[in-house]
């Protein structure tokens, strides 16, 4: 198939990227680079099935190529990427996605959302299952993404109802793995920079809030699973695995025989207190759980870290 992939030099999107090449798909990446970087991908460049546009999906698509999927990852994720420009982010999530739509529906193809975790906001309900409808402020610092990416999701199921748009949602939960960002501000990236260079862990509050990690590997093969899959969603995909963020930081400062210590910060507004998503959906219906559990998938993820810092990248 020729398969379009909206924010393929990002983080996901360039994993995601290789994994479709590797299935033997020709994969056409648009990005505007904002969070994505030309390195991500700069293995694939050389590939004939391979192309890269640098392009903004807040301007109308306007490419001459038939596509059979496309899968929308242009979107900023961390807070600090993402509250750098509030208004561009929730453009990127309406207006971007309204563009993604319609060219989806020029060109008859299956077209696959990726939501995220953040729209269930400070969850009343633990774990989250897809039937929770959240509980986010919508004038908060996080609401251009939250809000945004909920209000995605309502416009992907309205031209599913209108013009019977085959769509696909997924809610993913927090991703790591290598192509992170050092400098994107998650927990995980932050973490592991500041235990490599022996620098003070910042942890937020006490430390006592959770989240649940899936490793990038598992998470590109629950996208996939969930294009090919008869069924719009949403669907959870995360692991399910939960940790506090002390538990975290104990692991990573072992994990890389760290000098550092604990640092404790005031709590972010609106900062979620847990996160933990129930994944009996995706399990029955897409026959995907996570494989690599955290500290697997933490040491494959400081390796990459070291090989940034020592080619000074």
């Amino acid at each position: 198939m020729k398969i379009l992939v909206t924010g393929g030099a990002g983080f996901i999107g360039s994993h995601l990227c290789r994994y479709l090449i590797q299935k033997g798909h020709e994969v056409v990446c648009l990005d505007n680079f904002f969070t994505g970087k030309a390195i991500n991908i700069s293995d694939l460049e050389k590939n004939s099935k391979f192309k890269i546009i640098p392009y903004d999906i807040i301007k109308p698509i306007k490419l001459k190529e038939h596509f059979d999927r496309i899968y929308n990852l242009a979107c900023p994720a961390s807070p600090p990427a993402y509250q750098f420009d509030s208004i561009k982010t929730i453009k990127t999530n309406t207006t971007g996605v309204i563009n993604v739509l319609e060219f989806a529906k020029l060109n008859g193809a299956r077209v696959l959302q990726t939501s995220t975790s953040e729209i269930y906001g400070d969850p009343l309900e633990h774990p989250q299952k897809e039937t929770y409808r959240g509980n986010v402020n919508p004038l908060g610092p996080r609401a251009c993404y939250d809000e945004g990416k909920r209000v995605a999701e309502t416009l992907f199921m309205d031209y599913h109802l209108k013009y019977n748009l085959q769509i696909r949602i997924a809610r993913i939960f927090n991703t790591y793995g290598p192509s992170m960002d050092k400098d994107d501000g998650r927990v995980v990236s932050n973490f592991i920079m500041q235990a490599l260079n022996n620098k003070p862990i910042t942890i937020y509050g006490r430390g006592n809030q959770t989240r649940s990690f899936c490793y990038v590997s598992d998470l590109v093969e629950g996208l996939h699973k969930l294009m090919e899959f008869d069924s719009i969603g949403p669907i959870n995909l995360g692991n399910p695995g939960e940790f506090t963020m002390l538990e975290l930081a104990n692991k990573i400062i072992k994990l890389t025989n760290s000098k550092s210590k604990i640092e404790y910060r005031e709590l972010p507004q609106d900062d979620p207190t847990k996160r933990k998503p129930e994944i009996s959906l995706a399990k029955r219906c897409l026959n995907w759980e996570p494989k690599i559990q955290l500290e697997e998938g933490l040491k494959k993820t400081i390796g990459y870290f070291k090989w940034i810092i020592k080619n000074n990248l």
